[in-house]
């Protein structure tokens, strides 16, 4: 009896090796698979790093250009000759938008990816920047077909928002007509003949207020005081 139950015994574990290896082969095929989702899963993660870094670049870029261009206004005397472009910027548009998209791509760059498709889009009001990217690394060899070739792309949006409002009449009560003296038309007024002679302009940000004088221009705020940058969900 021991002979045919040893025969026995070996023949049912030679019938059960099979069964181990396809249990192993499953377990390694599942494991792999598991190990391709989380490489997609990354992949994705640093494509929508990207664009989130490059729409908020975006953004930054444009508030800076705005700043510039609002102070300028106040230096050359164009916020008054031309009030409703002024008021525009402070309003947080009206600035070209090509270098705040160039910061974009810059950025989208340094994080592993590049701005594809319909690219860094601005729109006018609230100025948003849309931004598309994709990674210049692939998914990577897996046993999932067509993750070699395959990159990630992701989008994101930052918004400029105005922080300012206009607290006080851009000029001096006497308006710019006139001969001569405060705020005359010879251009001189009460700053002299090197200023533009009109009064400060007030502005009240997020609760503080700022007082900026056209031929004094000291102690101005910075852009983050000006206008804000944030994503969209």
């Amino acid at each position: 009896m021991t002979a045919p139950l040893t025969r026995r015994g070996r023949r049912d574990a030679g019938q059960a090796f099979p069964v181990y290896i396809v249990v192993v082969g499953g377990l390694l095929f599942l494991a792999l698979a598991f190990f391709a989702v989380g490489q997609a899963a990354a992949t994705r993660n640093g494509a929508q790093t990207a664009a989130d870094a490059a729409a908020l670049a975006a953004g930054q870029k444009y508030r800076d250009l705005l700043t510039k261009s609002l102070l300028d206004g106040l230096r050359d005397g164009s916020y008054v000759t031309d009030r409703a472009a002024w008021e525009d910027l402070l309003n947080g548009r009206g600035a070209p938008s090509d270098a705040a998209c160039e910061s974009a791509d810059w950025f989208a760059g340094r994080n592993g990816a590049e701005v594809s498709g319909a690219g860094c889009v601005p729109d006018s009001w609230p100025t948003s920047f849309a931004v598309t990217v994709t990674t210049r690394k692939t998914v990577g060899n897996s046993v999932i077909p067509m993750t070699r070739g395959t990159h990630a792309q992701s989008e994101a949006t930052s918004v400029v928002g105005p922080r300012c409002t206009l607290a006080a009449p851009a000029d001096d009560g006497g308006g710019t007509a006139g001969t001569d003296g405060e705020g005359g038309t010879d251009g001189k007024g009460k700053g002299g003949k090197d200023g533009p002679g009109h009064a400060p302009v007030e502005l009240r940000c997020d609760g503080k207020r700022w007082a900026l004088d056209p031929d004094h221009l000291q102690d101005l705020p910075e852009a983050a005081d000006l206008f804000s940058v944030r994503l969209a969900h």
